[in-house]
This record gives C-alpha cells, structure tokens and sequence, in this order.
C-alpha cells in the first residue's frame, strides 16, 4: 500500500502501476482510519492524477475540461457533444454512439455522432437519421450483453459480442466500453476509428477516461428524465382526482364570497392569521369542509397537510387507534406501527368534521391534545408533541348537547373559541345563479358534455326552490340535468321532480320500499278524507283486542286444544291468556253464548 502524504488514503501499488502505464484503473480510496467516509475533494483530486498519469498534458487538460462541461451542461446531448468536440482532437474517431439498454431487449442509440456524413463541424445534438436505429436481442444473447455490460470491461477487435453492440453503419476497427453507474448499467459507448487507422493501446486508455464523464452525464440525464416523468404522472393524477371530485385548486375564490358569504370570508381571513382553533357551524351541505380548506389555505400552515376526518364514520373501538395512532403489538391486530391523524397532520390542519358524534370517552382524549400538544400511541410509553390547528365542525346544537350532558363542556370551550355559523342556501339566493353556472361547468367536465348555460326559468324555479339540503341538493339537481339534458339542454324541471306525470306504481308488499330514489312527478298532499281516515285508525292495543275476540269468538270461547283460538292466532295458549289478561278479554262470555 502507498501512503499518499498527508491526505491520508491508501492505494494499492499495483493499481498505481497501470496509471503509470496510461491504463485507467478502478481505484477503491479507503481512509487511513478504517472507517467507510465519503471521498471529499482532495480524494478526488488524487484519484484523478493517479488516473490520468501517462497520459499527454493535452488530453488531460482536454479532459477536465470535459468534466467541466459535463457538470455544466443539463442536457445529456449538450454534454455528449462537447465530449466528442474535444475527444475528436486526441483521438482517431470516425464514428462514436451511446446506445441504451432496454428492458424489451433492445439496444437503442440515444445519442451519435458521424464523421463520414459531415464536416468537421461539432457533433449534432440531435440523432443523425442514417444512425438512428435499434436492436432486438434473444434471451441467450441479451443475457451475455447484460453480463459484459456489468463486468466494465473494454471490447476490442474481432469478437461476435461487439459486433452486436454496433450498429450496423459503423464499419472499421471498433471499440466497446460500458457506461456504469455503481453495479448499474447505464448504457454502451461504441466508435470507429478513422479509414486506414486502428486504436492503439493509448487511445482505449484515453477512450475509458472519456467513459466515465459520459456516464455521470447520461446518469443524470436519465434522473432528471425520472423526475420530469414522476412530476407528470403527479400533475395528471392531480387534474384527473379534481376532475373526479368536481374540485379546482384549493386556491381559487370562493362562490359567494363577495354576495352571501361575505361576512364569513371576513372571518376566515382574521382567524387564518393565527393559530386558535375554529368551530364552523352549519346545517348539513352548506360547505363547511370548503370553509375549513379556506382557512387552511390562508394560514401559516398552508404547505402543510390538510386532513379530513369524519367523526361520525370511525367506529368506537377504532377512534383511539385512528385518531392518535397504535405500536405494534398493543392489541390483536396491530402488526405494524401506526400513525394517527393527529401525528399525519403535524405542521398542518386537522378538520374534525361532526366532532358531535364523538364519544365522551374520545372527547376527554381530545381535550388532552389540545391543552398539552401531545398524543400517545396506544401502546406507546413516550408522549408524543404534535404541532396542529384544529378546525372542527358540526350540524348539531353543542350548546343544547352540553347541557344534556351528551358533549363535554371543557371541549366546548376549548373548539369554541371562533365559531363560524354558515348560513343555509334559502338565505343566499344572491349566489345561486354563480352556483349553478359553476356547477355545470363542473358536472358538464365530469359527464364529458357540452356546457349549457341555464335559462332564466331555469333560475327562476332554483331560486324559488327552499333547498332543505343546501348546496349538496343543488350539485345533485344540476348534475340530474346535466345528464337528462344529454348536453343539449338543463333539464332542470325534470331533475327537481316537477310537471312530469308519475306512471311508476309501487309493487304491493308489507316491507317499507325506496323505489322513488329520483323524483318525477307531483307529489299531492292528504285529502281531508284521508287525513279523517288517519284520524279513525285503532290503537295498537284495541286492534289485538279485537282480532283476539273474533278468534275466540269464532271457537266458541275455546283456547286450547285443536281448532282452538291459540292455534289459529299461532300463539302459546298461556301467552294468549296472559295477552286476553292484559288488554281486559272476558272468554268466558263466548262460552257462554255456545251455551244459549
């Protein structure tokens, strides 16, 4: 081993050897200390010197200054044409390609440059036409292509392997050399030298110096490739989960907000700015998530998460375990450590959406988090401090929930500290033509129609509709006639129910049925005969009482035995004198008349 002064690596000598030769050698630089480190600066320097030793002064200025171009370039073909522009002086090519592996098996050229069809112009950047071309390998083939490609090693002369390596227009004395990346293969460097000359012994040598510029440059260009692709596949998947949901960017305005949400957007905007949580009241479809992303978007937190969790859709056994998380083991089940929605939304919002429906149990748990900032896994031993804004939100009447002892009243206190009330849609009409044109457009994007724009009797029935189910109702009536309107009109009559004669009748049966899922038609009120009719209906208590008499009267007073008042009811003859008992039935005077 040589010392290399006060740098402190160790090489082998007889990798020092071949630099000397002008051969470039794979040199693994350990620290004196034993101790795996990364190589810093001087180790690459060192590396380098020994590497280049025995080469000419000019190549190896030539060739730094192909690793400064190779760190400067973004583009791999930018970097390949430098490459060949300054390896062109030092060596004899004609000819040189960098070809790609493929996972179909193929051998594909990326990159190329041809001396015999140009001038002594600098290399295209892009594929000359004539060498554009790929290869198809068999199994057996592609695996020996496979192996060399890993091995690193040089492929000179007359071999079959090399001569699948090139591409067919390269004719001369040729060379093959691996671009690699670790133990990863990157790709195939291959060139011709020039007609009537052959590579000597100095130009493989420099020829493997120019591979390893080539390779960390193909390296980042595939990386970079990655990235650009990974961002795609993010953005489609981005516009294709808006596009499902009928949901824009987070970002843009709020419809309403300068009509009948005013004054609610005046309050977002001064609670955004701080971090105490927010309690949004509302009935049900009025927009209260919209609301809680609103705030989250305007906040200090808005690069954050923004998590969602229906209090009311965890089951009871689960809301610990959902909401602040298990380690492995702490009950049957648990097979892995899990994060709750409390440690997900760390540095961000959590939107506790009918925080009503909690249990007391959870609400005692709830509390904690919010006084201390901390959580504990179940199962877990150490606290665990979490960084979160709560927005909850609710349909329900805390105030009356707590005096009924169903809600906490420290909690109360606690999420209370901004209420925000949304007001229902019949009190916003103002906003309901801005609505309605934003659901068509969003519904009409969904169902791939054409937009239709809402006459103005169209608006007239929305409007004068009371919307017991707020917005939701209204995104589900424009949806309906969007789709019956089949992008030529808004049926907007038919998806409210209205004008449209109902020819569906119920089937007859016993059980409750929910046939009319879409209404169509007219819906009339009782008759004063009917509603007389509901008035005369029975009790309960006195139609047994009577349907008990008629059966005893019918077996002359007879309970028990065949053909008796129990058999033909299908009762237990001492469950129907306990029942006759009850409701006051004298079987005796049945018996009686049989007597008469």
């Amino acid at each position: 081993m040589v010392c290399l002064g006060s740098i402190g690596f160790s090489i082998s000598r007889s990798c020092v050897d071949l630099c000397r030769r002008g051969f470039a050698a794979t040199i693994q630089i350990t620290p004196l200390t034993g101790k795996p480190e990364a190589v810093g600066p001087k180790g690459h320097f060192v590396l380098l010197m020994l590497r280049y030793r025995g080469l000419s002064n000019g190549f190896r200025d030539s060739l730094l200054e192909i690793w400064r171009e190779t760190c400067r370039n973004e583009g791999f073909h930018d970097a390949f044409k430098k490459i060949v522009q300054l390896a062109s002086v030092h060596l004899p090519l004609s000819q040189i390609a960098v070809r790609k592996l493929d996972k179909d098996r193929k051998l594909t050229t990326i990159a190329a440059w041809d001396h015999t069809a140009a001038d002594d112009s600098p290399p295209l950047a892009t594929l000359p036409s004539h060498l554009d071309s790929s290869r198809s390998f068999d199994a057996h083939r592609w695996k020996l292509v496979t192996d060399w490609s890993l091995e690193g090693e040089l492929l000179h002369g007359d071999s079959s392997l090399l001569a699948s390596l090139i591409p067919d227009q390269f004719v001369g004395d040729v060379f093959a050399i691996p671009l690699l990346s670790g133990k990863n293969s990157l790709g195939v460097l291959v060139a011709v030298s020039k007609s009537q000359s052959k590579f000597q012994t100095e130009d493989l040598a420099k020829a493997v110096t120019l591979s390893e510029p080539l390779s960390a440059a193909l390296l980042y260009h595939q990386r970079a490739h990655e990235l650009l692709q990974l961002r795609e596949k993010f953005e489609t998947d981005r516009r294709s989960m808006q596009l499902r949901t009928g949901k824009s960017d987070a970002k843009e305005s709020i419809v309403g907000s300068d009509a009948g949400l005013r004054l609610v957007m005046e309050r977002v905007e001064l609670v955004s700015k701080s971090d105490v949580p927010v309690l949004i009241l509302g009935e049900t479809g009025t927009g209260k998530e919209v609301v809680a992303r609103a705030i989250h978007v305007r906040s200090k937190r808005a690069e954050g998460p923004f998590i969602r969790v229906n209090c009311g859709a965890i089951p009871s056994e689960l809301i610990d375990s959902q909401l602040f998380g298990h380690e492995q083991g702490s009950f049957t089940g648990a097979s892995e450590q899990h994060q709750g929605w409390f440690e997900r939304a760390d540095g961000g919002t959590l939107f506790l959406d009918e925080i009503g429906e909690l249990p007391l149990a959870a609400q005692v748990r709830m509390l904690r988090v919010l006084q201390d900032h901390q959580i504990e896994r179940i199962g877990g031993k150490q606290p665990i401090h979490v960084d979160v804004r709560i927005v909850a939100a609710t349909h329900r009447d805390l105030s009356k929930m707590v005096k009924g002892r169903e809600f906490r009243e420290d909690l109360w206190y606690r999420i209370n500290v901004f209420p925000i009330l949304l007001p229902q849609l019949r009190c916003r009409s103002e906003d309901i033509p801005d609505l309605v044109s934003h659901f068509i457009e969003k519904a009409s994007q969904r169902f791939g129609l054409p937009k239709v724009e809402a006459s103005s009797s169209d608006l007239g029935l929305l409007i004068n509709y009371p919307w017991p189910g707020n917005i939701r109702e209204l995104a589900a009536v424009i949806d309906r006639a969007v789709i019956l309107g089949d992008g030529k009109t808004l049926e907007v009559g038919k998806a409210m129910g209205l004008n449209q004669p109902s020819t569906y009748e119920p089937p007859i049966s016993d059980e409750p049925t929910y046939y009319e899922v879409i209404p169509e038609g007219n819906f009339a009120a009782p008759s004063d005969g009917n509603r007389q009719g509901a008035q005369d209906i029975l009790s309960l208590d006195d139609a047994m009482k009577q349907h008990i008499e008629r059966a005893v009267a019918m077996t002359h007073g007879k309970i028990e035995g065949r053909q008796g008042a129990a058999e033909r009811l299908g009762i237990n003859p001492h469950t129907l004198r306990a029942r006759m008992r009850k409701l006051g039935i004298d079987w005796s005077r049945f018996r009686a008349g049989e007597a008469q």
